[in-house]
This record gives C-alpha cells, sequence and structure tokens, in this order.
C-alpha cells in the first residue's frame, strides 16, 4: 500500500523527510505531519499518510491533530491576555477568584496555580469517561479535592486537571471560556488555526487518534514498562478525549504548522 509524503523541506533538511517517509514504509505509522520553524522561516512542513485507520481518508496540509499538553502553552498565552487586561492577578490569591477551591484556602496564588502547584493533579474518584466532559462536575471534584501535597510547596504536572483549573479561573474571572478567550485574544489576531472546543462544523478535518496496539502493524520490540511516580494513576486515570469539550489538559486540536506560529508569538 502506497502512503504518500507531501511537503516541503529546506535544504540540509532531507534527512528528515527520509525518516518521515521510512515511518511509513517500515513502521507503523498510518498518518501523521511535522513542521520545524526556526524564527519565522520553516525549515520542515511535512505530511502524509491517512487520517483513519482503514487508510480512506488521505492526511491533508489542514488536518487537525489532537495536540495533547501542547495545548497548555497556547491556553497559558490566553490566560496571559488576561492578566493584560487587569482581569486575572499572577500574584493575587485564587481564594479571590474561586472561594470554594479547598487547595486554595492557604494563599494558593494564580501563577502557583498555573504552575502546576495546588496539588490537584487528579481527584480520589473513579471517573467515568463522560465525567471528564462534565465541566461543572469536574470542578465541583476538584473544589472539594484535599491536595495530594500542600499547595505551593512543590509542583506536579497537572496533566489533565490543569485544563478545568485554568478554565474555571478564566470563567470567573472574565465571564468567558478558556477556548473562547483563546479564539479572540490569540488564534484570531494570529491568523492561527488553534481550536480549544472544536466547531462541529470543522469535525470532519479532524484525525483520528489511533493507538500502537491497533496501528497496521504490531509494534516491534517493546521494551519494559518504565517505573511511574506514585501520582501517576491518579493522575492520568481515563484521559480519554473528544473534539469539542474546552479543556485545555490535552484537546488542543491544530495543524502540525499553527503550533510554531502561536508558541513564537510576540510578547507585548
Amino acid at each position: 500500500m502506497q502512503f504518500p509524503v507531501e511537503g516541503f523541506v529546506a535544504p540540509g533538511f532531507e534527512r528528515v523527510r527520509e525518516v518521515f517517509r521510512d515511518n511509513f514504509e517500515h513502521g507503523a505509522e498510518v498518518g501523521a505531519s511535522f513542521s520545524v520553524q526556526r524564527a519565522s522561516e520553516v525549515l520542515v512542513d511535512l505530511w502524509g499518510g491517512y487520517q483513519d485507520r482503514a487508510c480512506t481518508r488521505p492526511w491533508l496540509r489542514d488536518t487537525l491533530v489532537n495536540v495533547y499538553s501542547t495545548g497548555k502553552g497556547p491556553a497559558a498565552a490566553a490566560v496571559a491576555a488576561a492578566v493584560d487586561d487587569g482581569k486575572l492577578d499572577y500574584d493575587a490569591p485564587v481564594r479571590d477568584y474561586w472561594p470554594e477551591l479547598r487547595a486554595a484556602t492557604g494563599g494558593l496564588t494564580v501563577s502557583q496555580l498555573l504552575s502546576h502547584q495546588a496539588g490537584l493533579c487528579g481527584v480520589d474518584d473513579t471517573l467515568a469517561v463522560t465525567d471528564l466532559y462534565d465541566w461543572s462536575g469536574m470542578c465541583r471534584r476538584l473544589e472539594c479535592q484535599a491536595p495530594y501535597w500542600p499547595p505551593g510547596t512543590a509542583a506536579g504536572f497537572h496533566a489533565v486537571t490543569w485544563g478545568y483549573l485554568a478554565g474555571e479561573l478564566v470563567r470567573r474571572a472574565t465571564g468567558l471560556s478558556l477556548g473562547t478567550l483563546l479564539r479572540v485574544r490569540v488564534a484570531e489576531p494570529l491568523g492561527a488555526d488553534f481550536h480549544i472546543g472544536l466547531p462541529a462544523s470543522e469535525h470532519y478535518r479532524v484525525a483520528d487518534l489511533i493507538g500502537p496496539n491497533r496501528a497496521r502493524l504490531p509494534e516491534p520490540g517493546r521494551e519494559a514498562r518504565p517505573q511511574l511516580p506514585p501520582l501517576n494513576a491518579v493522575a492520568m486515570q481515563n484521559p480519554s478525549f473528544d473534539r469539542s469539550p474546552t479543556r485545555a489538559a490535552a484537546p488542543g486540536v491544530a495543524p502540525r504548522s499553527r503550533l510554531p506560529m502561536v508558541m513564537a508569538m510576540p510578547g507585548g
């Protein structure tokens, strides 16, 4: 079966195209895209394969993909816009905006919450996938959750919960969802095709997520499972994501070529 690869590489980066193509010809890849930008210069912009496991929908230049925690960067830029607007203060106590949050009672600041210091990397409750799509319900769980460490004393990656925490903080301070704030203050001004909360009209552009155990070839020579930190299980339970919810934990979607545009946005 043919897996066409399209796009551009700058002189000196031909080897990148070769390795990218090799993932299809000799690996388990179904569809992918890859982009490298240095300052304003595009060095690599490649896409290839298919959007679905059955290989019926070709991967296009503007195919959208779930970018997982890369979405936290653009989301943080949207939060910074709220700070610029005087709606949020990095040094202010979170309780000034969200008094119901148990973890904020001791003086947790906005900057500490945004930098994964709230001690809320997960919740004690066992979650169903549908729980992750219940914004109010997840926020109530986080409000009641006892922190896993004293807030502000240590950092631990809030892989899934960061989007609820930052998003609810933004909603209370600005009246907007984090996805709406991102669109109005970051994506649209930059002309960036980046979304947190994708309109249904754009779902046809999104590539399916295919785990390595369900790709077209078996994964060769799997290595032993690494030792995971104690809170990994609670932080990562049921991390299954849809295309529409407005979490910034992992559901941001964008073509590969638009991420460098957002990440390189000028300050001020």
